[in-house]
């Protein structure tokens, strides 16, 4: 389905540039029938250096006019701008894709002020080398086409999960803030290598595959991470000694604290205002 859409990407970021290079690999989607829009003319530029066929503009208005899909991948800080520039030219039969933080479908259906279905979502950096993981949920307009179509459109760089939009404040704090914890794991990792005597650059490679690896052993086992633990933690050996260390000083506390923090702070960012 998402192969005959016309879509829209409004603010071809980092974001918007990964989902445009995922339908073009993943969906074979006609690079004519996508539209990517910048404020900064060498960024556009370069964005059809690197997807050839794409039509590239500075004009919002533009390119969701007859768009079938619109993609709101720019910040929530410009919402409201960009928001009133472009409502009068989205047509009332589109599909809104949202990756605002924060920002609920109710309140995006009113700041259209038409009944566009909205679909939101919450996606992760790491959908730039197709590794992410993308939560989505639907707004009361939206139709299980809809949600067809936005889970195609974020299968192209990564994996999906489908819940209901109470949950999505949560999916922030969880997967779309992760990130920024596993890089201070990894640098933490590296840190704990290096003061042992590694030499940094093998530190941080060593510490960034562990990482991968585990995380790829979880997903293509499908095993508990406490049985993968429990794998490795010999009887009196070094991995549950480190692991004593680490529950004695509460890592396990300090994560789930910082996914409730970063949910809190994903609620707080749940209005627009003018």
């Amino acid at each position: 389905m998402l192969s005959n859409q016309t879509v829209a990407v409004i603010g071809a970021g980092n974001i918007g540039r990964a989902l445009i290079g995922g339908m073009l690999n993943a969906h074979e989607l006609d690079p004519g029938r996508i539209r990517a829009t910048r404020r900064n003319p060498a960024s556009l530029a370069a964005l059809a250096q690197q997807f050839p066929g794409i039509e590239t503009t500075t004009d919002n208005a533009a390119a969701v006019r007859d768009a079938t899909v619109v993609v709101l991948a720019i910040k929530p800080q410009n919402a409201v701008e960009v928001i009133h520039e472009i409502r009068p030219h989205v047509p009332e039969s589109a599909l809104v894709i949202s990756v605002l933080a924060g920002l609920t479908s109710e309140a995006l259906q009113e700041a259209f002020e038409k009944p566009v279905p909205v679909v939101r979502s919450m996606p992760n950096t790491p959908m730039i080398v197709d590794a992410g993981a993308t939560a989505i949920a639907a707004g009361d307009l939206a139709t299980d086409d809809h949600m067809t179509i936005a889970r195609q459109l974020f299968e192209g760089v990564g994996q999906v999960e489908e819940v209901p939009e109470y949950l999505m404040d949560a999916v922030t704090g969880l997967s779309g803030s992760g990130p920024a914890y596993v890089y201070m794991f990894i640098e933490a990792l590296t840190d704990g290598g290096v003061k042992q005597g590694i030499p940094r650059p093998q530190a941080f490679r060593l510490a960034a595959q562990t990482v991968y690896g585990a995380a790829r052993l979880v997903l293509e086992t499908g095993k508990h991470p406490a049985i993968l633990r429990d794998e490795v933690t010999t009887p009196g050996g070094t991995a549950i000694a480190a692991v004593a260390d680490l529950e004695s000083h509460g890592l396990r506390t300090m994560l789930i604290n910082a996914v409730a923090t970063a949910t809190a702070r994903s609620k707080e960012l749940s209005k627009l205002k003018d």
